[in-house]
Order: C-alpha cells, then sequence, then structure tokens
C-alpha cells in the first residue's frame, strides 16, 4: 500500500507533537562568560568589580520556553583593578572569600518575550545565603558558532540587589548604599 507525500507530512507532523520537547544541555564559553557588580562610590562615582573564574551549565529547549542555569563564580577570582581594593573586598569584612569560595546562580524558571529569553529567576548564594534574584536579559540570541561549528546561545542579563541581604554591610552609609548593579554575559555551547 502506498501512502502519499501528505499524508506522510502528517504523520511526521504528529509524531513531532506527540513527542515531548527535550532541553539541549549547554555549557559556559568561558571567554565569553564574565559575572560582575557596579556599586556607587560616595556619589563621585561607580566601583566596578569582575570575577574572573566562573563556570556553567545550561539546560534550555526554546520551543517549550523552559530552562535551568547553574553558574557557580570563584569568589577569589574577583578584580577591581586595584589590589588593595580588591584584598579588602575578599576580606572577612565583605565576601569571605576564604570561608565562602564560591558564589552561585541556580535559575530555573525563564521568561520569555517571544522566542527571545527576557528574564531569569533564580537562587543567588554568597557568604552560605541564598536570596530570589530575577536576572532581566537586555540582550539574548543563539547563533551557530563558525569556530565552533556549534550552536551557542548566549545574552547579558543584570539586575539591582540590595547587598545586605547576603551580609555585604561595610561601608553601609559611609561610603555606599545598600543598592548594587549585577551583570552577567554568558555565552554558553550547545553539548
Amino acid at each position: 500500500m502506498r501512502r502519499s507525500l501528505p499524508a506522510l507530512a502528517a504523520v511526521a507532523a504528529l509524531a513531532a507533537v506527540a513527542l515531548p520537547a527535550q532541553a539541549s544541555n549547554y555549557v559556559t564559553e568561558p571567554t565569553h562568560t564574565a559575572a560582575m557588580f557596579e556599586i556607587d562610590h560616595f556619589g563621585a562615582g561607580v566601583n566596578r568589580v569582575r570575577f574572573d573564574k566562573e563556570e556553567g551549565t545550561i539546560q534550555f529547549d526554546p520551543a517549550a520556553k523552559t530552562g535551568r542555569v547553574e553558574l557557580s563564580i570563584d569568589a577569589a577570582s574577583l578584580s577591581s583593578g586595584v589590589a588593595p581594593f580588591d584584598r579588602h573586598l575578599k576580606s572577612a569584612e565583605m565576601f569571605d572569600a576564604e570561608k565562602h569560595p564560591t558564589i552561585k546562580f541556580v535559575g530555573d524558571k525563564f521568561h520569555f518575550d517571544g522566542s527571545k529569553v527576557s528574564a531569569v529567576d533564580g537562587q543567588l548564594t554568597i557568604k552560605g545565603k541564598t536570596h530570589p534574584v530575577t536576572l532581566k536579559a537586555t540582550k539574548f540570541a543563539c547563533y551557530q558558532s563558525p569556530m565552533l561549528k556549534r550552536e551557542v546561545c548566549g545574552g547579558n542579563f543584570e539586575a539591582t540587589v540590595d547587598r545586605t541581604q547576603w551580609g555585604l554591610d561595610y561601608g553601609l552609609g559611609m561610603v555606599t548604599g545598600k543598592d548594587v548593579k549585577l551583570i552577567a554575559t554568558v555565552e554558553a555551547v550547545k553539548q
């Protein structure tokens, strides 16, 4: 019995709809992934600090509009460009990097604007304290990398948080306020 081409196409379409969507796995690409923060300095300027070591995994299903991200940041890898300031930030008065070497973000709810990720809700852990944070996307795209010959998805994400939630209280009301702008630029390669 011969089946017509339209009938085969219909069967294939039904099979595609009936199969559950599968999330693809991605691993962060270190040369295009960075975490940083900005904080006011006496109202005269902004201090910017970057973390130089981070790694993460992402499960992403754009069709189902779901995902999960786990990003780990080495607290001792922070760099402001000023060594004495870096030492202070790593000290027990601030990040206490020796006792709490890892900063972690785990996001398990992706929001979309059309086909693009617009935000990720998750939990941010600093100094052993965990609080909810929503990272809003200012950019997001997936593309076929000409160098890696694989799909890469990534974006720039931002949030403003109250640093005192994590016990980062030094200089409060003297040097600076509570608000800190978090910036995460992430690109991840499909595995």
